[in-house]
């Protein structure tokens, strides 16, 4: 097994994999960190946390990208949260780009944030995509609807992406890779 892989393969599956467990517990804890970042900043005009918050998604978000999901730090708590609960693998390529759009949307989140401490013009632009971040780790957590995911499989139709040789599944098939 490589230190620097986005999941791995297990026995009797072409692809690679993650489990949908540790996701979504990981996203849950994702959620938290906003929305704690979220009532500072928009509910109690104390900006300074956001950019701390939001860095620490962006760490998040490159350590599982460009490492291993593995060593990031929400993903060790969610494997220690979910240890006695049954695995449920699903394919890591869709969580893969699920991820990359996170750490995107986080990363414009968290450079608009330095600026908001002095110039609250860019009140509404971080307020806006923090919303969006909210609202797709909420899918994720409470319903287990990665939007991410669908996105990926969205780009296969339109051909921007490449079709992978192998269909790794979703959760609940849902975003499932057509011929």
């Amino acid at each position: 097994m490589s230190i620097f892989s986005f999941g791995e393969y297990k026995e009797g599956l072409p692809y690679k994999v993650l489990d949908e467990r540790i996701m979504r517990a990981s996203s849950g804890i994702m959620f938290l960190v906003g929305l704690i970042a979220s009532i500072n900043g928009f509910v109690l005009d104390k900006y300074a946390i956001i950019p701390y918050a939001i860095g620490f998604l962006v760490l998040n978000f490159m350590i599982g990208l460009f490492i291993n999901p593995k060593y990031s730090p929400t993903i060790i708590l969610a494997t220690k949260i979910v240890k006695n609960q049954s695995a449920q693998p699903i394919g890591a390529v869709q969580k893969k780009f699920a991820w990359s759009l996170g750490l995107v949307l986080s990363s414009i989140i968290f450079v608009l944030s330095l600026y908001l401490q002095n110039d609250k013009s860019y009140f509404e632009p971080v307020c806006l995509l923090c919303i969006i971040c909210m609202i797709l780790m909420y899918l994720e957590t409470a319903f287990g609807i990665c939007v991410g995911c669908k996105l990926y499989a969205y780009t296969i139709r339109l051909k921007i992406i490449p079709k992978p040789k192998e269909k790794p599944n979703c959760m609940g098939d849902s975003c499932a890779i057509e011929n």
